[in-house]
Parts: structure tokens; sequence; C-alpha cells
């Protein structure tokens, strides 16, 4: 007897060899019992055998086979032949398998024997999946008598095999769309399976890395992960571990990994699943928000500049997690790069960085600073000959670095550079990261700049102010001696000229000891000043004018042996200046204004201007005819000058809210900003000093002093009316030192002359009050 398995591993027995005299009363007593379904054929494929099990199997009773050649029955719907008839007609392996294609193979226990797997849907209705087997019955001599086929029923295992497959392609399925990295072990720590989120996120290929282990632990982190290791064998699940991983091309990451054992056999566990979920974005924004809160905080606390940028570089080299940190600015005087803030983690180099100055073309700071855009340095070796220069200065090796520009409002101020990336390379991250910290600073770094320059500043101006409370203090020392002795000698030389006509020295006399007190009361109010009272008051223009006719009047009387002709000329001053106390009287300015018209018509008759005047009657007011006109014609000439040939020039005198209205609008080119406040304070001229010009009066851009308006606001205070004024410069001519052409047909920047007119222009309007 032969021993063959089925596919349950079950074991059953088939004769070798039977006599020559086949004895089926004999066959049947040894395989009636066994619950194997089998069947035999003889020489001539008739049934001589049909037990039992096989009725049960099939639902055909022996009787309707045995003795028959139906055999086929039992399978199939057809008649075709069945193993055991091929064993019996003693077919090759090559024809077999023209029936069973792939399904059969070759006995590896029993000689000539073939087994197969197959589905059958003619069994029970339903079909079932069988195992069966076919083997030769020999004689004593070898001669083939028989054949033998045996049928196992492995319907449930094959349906138990399909489910499980099914549940396998479904879980991969699970697996391959699960969007978190997920890696399979085996025992030993190879990889058994890992997702398609894993190749993206870590970069390594399944192919690559199944049977062998992942080179993804960071150095240093070796004993940490044999831990965790020891602990998922131990508890046969981790949670949560929150750690570190590289990628195939270097990256590190941060992740957080859990853990779990899959079955279990009877030699122990049978594999580790491991995911792993990538929260470096997550933990880089948590912690850039807390450096950015922690910069932001701390800025006010660092008002010095150089304490403020050292405090930034210490934040940059530990959020990018790099060796170094430097803050470079610009000497825009020099055009030299600077580094004032630094962080490294050699003190030595830190301090020797801020020594050194460097051109702009020889770092890579000054590059990013020219363009304003950042620029990353993967390795310093693909342009040796800059990194090596600047290396030998600092006594640094640089591998890589990243740089940023610093950018204020109207300009680059500077760089923010990152140096020499510990673990991974510099990436957009880091990129992004760096450009927010300079974003942040870069208000502040200006702002302690400037208070550094107004600080320096201050001190010069202190060192500068002191030098004049001496030097003032010194004077009104040496001055009032002397002033003091003046005085004493005039009184008594006042007693002794009573002797004589009081005509010839009287007038000379009190000059002298006016002028005399003046310089007295200067000196008290230098006294003032430097004691810190600051009760100086300020004196009014026609207070000035009081000075300068008493000077005149001194140095004509020195030139002279009497007081002849002093009188007139006191007059002629007071005439000019208006010194003289001038008696009210009423003005029609309706009037007057009308006579000017053609006046002012004949002074701009050269110039290609349209001139408005719109008179109404107003009234009168208490102000003298002559004064209003030299209101007028100052104002008109004042607008004529400063607007450009093709312009217009409006002159409005009407009555409004109870007062006289004398208002000049213009089509020029406008007052600057920084002038407008100024324009009555004299000597203020409201283009650059260089591109004034002599010319005739009523000429554009003729010149003058502001001597007019000056005046202007002289009869302002002495007479009471009130001027104002408003003004747009043209946008074309921004600066003090541009030039308008002097003609709106001439003007590159626009297209429509009537653009001009609307685009900028003077007002200045005069308000009189009207008398009863």
């Amino acid at each position: 007897m032969v021993s063959d398995k089925i596919g349950n591993g079950k074991s059953y027995s088939i004769p070798s060899q039977m006599p020559m005299n086949l004895d089926i009363g004999w066959l049947s007593k040894v395989l009636e019992g066994s619950p194997i379904p089998t069947f035999v054929i003889d020489r001539s494929h008739k049934v001589i055998y049909y037990n039992k099990a096989l009725e049960n199997l099939t639902g055909l009773k022996k009787e309707e086979v045995i003795g028959t050649s139906n055999q086929w029955k039992t399978f199939y719907r057809k008649p075709r032949p069945v193993l055991a008839d091929l064993i019996v007609d003693g077919a090759d392996f090559r024809t077999i398998k023209r029936y069973y294609k792939d399904k059969i193979r070759a006995s590896s226990t029993v000689e000539g024997a073939y087994e197969a797997i197959d589905y059958f849907r003619s069994l029970k209705g339903e079909g079932r999946w069988l195992f069966f087997t076919a083997a030769p019955i020999k004689d004593e001599s070898g001669n083939l008598v028989a054949a033998m086929e045996t049928l196992q029923d492995i319907t449930e295992q094959k349906r138990a095999e399909e489910a499980l497959k099914i549940s396998q392609l479904m879980y991969k399925a699970l697996v391959d769309f699960f969007p978190y990295p997920v890696v399979l072990f085996n025992l030993d720590g190879t990889v058994k399976y890992l997702n398609p989120a894993f190749e993206e996120v870590f970069g390594w290929k399944l192919a690559e890395l199944v049977g062998k282990k992942i080179p993804y632990v960071p150095p240093g982190y070796e004993k940490e992960t044999q831990e965790k290791i020891r602990l998922l064998l131990d508890k046969k699940i981790i949670q949560r571990h929150e750690t570190k991983r590289l990628t195939k091309d270097g990256r590190l990451l941060d992740v957080v990994m859990r853990g779990a054992i899959l079955g279990e056999s009877t030699d122990g566990t049978s594999g580790q699943l491991v995911t792993l979920r990538d929260i470096t974005q997550e933990k880089r924004l948590q912690r850039n928000n807390e450096i950015l809160l922690k910069i932001s905080l701390a800025l006010p606390e660092y008002p010095d500049l150089e304490d403020l940028l050292d405090f930034v570089g210490e934040q940059v080299k530990d959020i990018i997690g790099c060796e170094g940190a430097l803050i470079i600015l610009v000497d825009f005087d020099k055009q030299e790069l600077y580094t004032l803030g630094a962080a490294y983690e050699d003190r030595a180099t830190e301090k020797r960085v801020k020594e050194i100055r460097f051109k702009m073309n020889e770092l890579v700071a000054g590059e990013v600073i020219s363009t304003g855009e950042p620029k990353i340095v993967l390795d310093t070796s693909q342009n040796p000959e800059l990194h090596r220069k600047r290396d030998e200065k600092l006594g640094y090796h640089t591998r890589n670095l990243l740089v940023v520009p610093m950018k204020s409002v109207d300009r680059t101020v500077g760089a923010l550079c990152a140096i020499n990336k510990k673990i991974g390379v510099f990436d957009e991250t880091d990129l992004n990261i760096l450009t927010m910290i300079a974003n942040t600073v870069v208000l502040s770094i200006e702002n302690a700049r400037f208070a550094d320059e107004l600080k320096k500043a201050f001190i010069e101006v202190s060192r500068m102010n002191r030098i004049k409370d001496k030097v003032i203090n010194h004077l009104s020392h040496e001055l009032k001696t002397p002033v003091s002795v003046l005085m004493g000698s005039l009184k008594i030389l006042e007693e002794r000229l009573k002797q004589f006509p009081s005509n010839i020295w009287e007038r000379t006399l009190q000059r002298a000891m006016r002028n005399t007190d003046r310089i007295v009361d200067l000196v008290d109010r230098i006294e003032d000043i430097i004691r810190g009272n600051r009760e100086f008051t300020r004196m009014t223009l026609h207070e000035m004018l009081n000075v300068f006719a008493d000077e005149i009047e001194n140095l004509i009387s020195q030139r002279c042996a009497d007081d002849y002709g002093l009188d007139e000329i006191r007059k002629r001053i007071d005439e000019i200046y208006l010194q003289k106390e001038i008696l009210p009287t009423k003005t029609d300015p309706s009037m007057v204004l009308t006579k000017m018209v053609p006046q002012l018509i004949e002074k701009i008759r050269e110039r290609d201007l349209k001139l408005f005047v719109f008179v109404e009657q107003t009234g009168l007011i208490q102000l003298p005819e002559y004064v209003f006109q030299k209101i007028v014609m100052s104002l008109c000439r004042n607008a004529v000058e400063n607007t450009p040939d093709g312009g217009e020039v409006a002159v409005y005198l009407k009555r409004k809210d109870g007062v006289c209205r004398f208002v000049v609008k213009d089509t020029g080119v406008g007052i600057l900003p920084e002038y407008r406040d100024r324009i009555f304070e004299g000597f203020v001229t409201t283009r650059d000093t260089l591109s004034y010009s002599t010319k005739r009066p009523f000429d554009f851009n003729a010149g003058g002093k502001g001597m007019d308006l000056l005046r202007l606001k002289v009869f302002a205070e002495r007479f009471g009316f009130k001027v104002s004024t408003e003004s747009r410069r043209c946008e074309y001519l921004p600066r003090e030192n541009d030039l308008c052409a002097g003609s709106i047909r001439e003007c590159a920047h626009i297209k429509n002359p009537e653009e001009c007119l609307k685009k900028s222009g003077t007002i200045f309007e005069v308000e009189f009050n009207l008398t009863p």
C-alpha cells in the first residue's frame, strides 16, 4: 500500500498492485468504509466500484453507473474522458494537460498518478470544488488492470481562500487608500509592504525596500527606535510616538508613529504594522507662530539696533536649525555691506564677522539686496571662488546658505542669512520662514536705525548747544560792562550838553540812548535764555523796520556836522516801510481793481495767458488805496510768474459772508508741500536757488526772493486783514529742481492742454472787513 495526501492533508491508501484475478468483493471491503469518494474502472473503462461516499457527493447511485462507462456523468454534462480514463489509456502528461490545462500535475508520491483541482458546475446543482487524484492499478507483473480515482470536496476550503483573498485585496486597497504612510514589517524589521503614501512622502518605492530595512532613522535616534520596537513587541500596540525620520533625499521630517502587532502563529508574532503621519508643516507653523509672536513682543525691548539684530539672529538660528545666522545691512554712502547682528555657535566667529566689511559683489547677500529676490545655495562648491574669499575673511567654512532680502517701504536695507543647515538642506519652507521673520523685523530695524542716527544727532546738537551757551554767556558778560559804562557816560554827557542849544545835540543823544537801551534789553533776553526762563517775545515785523530806520539815521548823522536833512531822510524811510502812523482811510476795492485791469493786461501783453477778472460791488474797506493796489499787483505778478504759457489766471473780487474777498487763482506749477506753510516768511523761494535767474517782471519763472509775499504779511499785521493760500503741485514736477517747459504745448507729459489746467495751481485769498 502507498499513501497519498489530498487537499485537506488527510491520508488514504490505494493498492499499488492487484492479483490477476481482480476480486471486486475484496476491493469493496477495502474501500467501502473509506470516507473518501472513490470509484474504479477496469481496462475497458467500465465502472467496477463506486463507494457510498461518492454517492453522497454526486447524488448518483452506484447502480446507475456500475458496469457502465458513465463515469463522466459524475462530473460533466456531456461525455468526455475523466482522469481515470486517461490513466487507463496510458495517456502522457501532455495529452492529459489538454483536458485539464494548468490545473493538473503529476503526483509526487505515486508513480503514474496525477492530481488536480477544478470546479464542477454539475455537482449538486450549485457546483463544487474538487481535489481529485487518479492512479493506475497494476497486477503482479506490472500490467495495468484498472484505474482508481478519489475525490475530495474542498468547496468550503476554496471559499475560505477566496474570502481571504478578497479580504486581503480589500485590506490592501484600504491601506493604499490611506492618506498616511503605512509600512508592514516582517519580524526581522525588513519591509513586507508599504503603501503609495509612503512612496510619496519618503521617496522610496516598494521594489527598493522589499526584504530590506528602511534607512530613515536619523543619527542620534537609533537608541530611541530600538526601545520603541521592544515596547511594541511587549505591549502589542503603540498609540502615539512623536519622532523624526529622514526622506530618501535627506530631508528631516517630524512624524507621529503608531504601531500594532498583526496576528500570532505558534512560533510568535507574524508582523508589525506601522503608520507614520508627517507633521512637519504643522510643527513648523506652530513653531513659526510662536517665534514670530516672541520676536514681535520682544522688539520693543531692544531700542539698541545691534542688540535687536543679535536677538533676531539667535531666533533664526534656532528655528531654522542652522549653525549661524547673520543680519547684513547696507552702508548706502559707501556702497558696502557690514554685519551688525550675528549668531554663531562659535562666539569668536560671531565677533569677527562684525568687524569685516564687504563690497556689494563679494557676497551672495549683495546680489539678493540688488535684485530683491531670495536665494538658496545648496552647495558652495559650485562657485568656489566667491565663497572661498568670503570664508577666508570670516575664518569659517560655509557649506550652504539661505539669504532673503529685508525690504522697507522704499528700499532694501539689508539681508537675513541662515548658514550651514545642520540636518537636511534648505528648502522652500525655510525660505518662507526666513522671509516672514525678515518682514516682521525690518520696520523695527529701520526704526532702531533712525533712532540710532537721531541719538547721534542729538548728542552732536547737545554738544553744539553747550558751546553756543558758553559763547552767548561770555558775550553777554562782555557786553554788560561796557554798555553800563556807556549808559553812565551818556548821562554825564547829557548834563554837560545842556549849556548848548538843544537843537544841536538833543536828537543825536536821544538816538544813542535809545539804542543803548536796546542793547541792554538784548543782554537781558540772552540771560533769560541761558537761565531757561524762555520769556523772550516775538518781535513783529514793523518793530524790525523801526530798528532799520534808526540805524540808517545814525549812519547819516555820522557823515553830517548837524542834523540838516535828517527829517527828510526819516520821512522817506517811513514812506517806504510804512513806519509812519497812517490815518485810517476808506477805499472802494471794486473801483480800484477796475481801474487796474488795463495796467494788468499791459503787464502780461507778451505772455500767452488768459486773464479773467470778475468784479462785484463789495462796499468800502478800511485800508489805504495804495496798499490795496500793492496787494493786487503783488498777487497777480506772483500768479503770472508761476504759470506757464497757455495757462490761465483768474482774479475775483466779491462780497461773501459779510466780508470782502479778493482771490487770485492760477493754473501754474503750484507750490511744493514743504514750502506752503513758510511761503509768507520772506526769502523763501519755491524753486531751487540755482534755477533762479533775473528776468523781466511777469515773465515765467522771473525769479524773486519772496519779498512781495513778506510785504503782504507785513500789511496784514499792520492793517488787520487775513491772508490764506491753497496749492497743488504739478505731479510731473515733484522735486525742487524739476523744471517746467514754460509752455503747456511743449509739455511732454500731456496730450491735451486741458489736462494741465486741471492738474495743478495756486489760490491766494485776502479777506478784508467791510466798514459800516
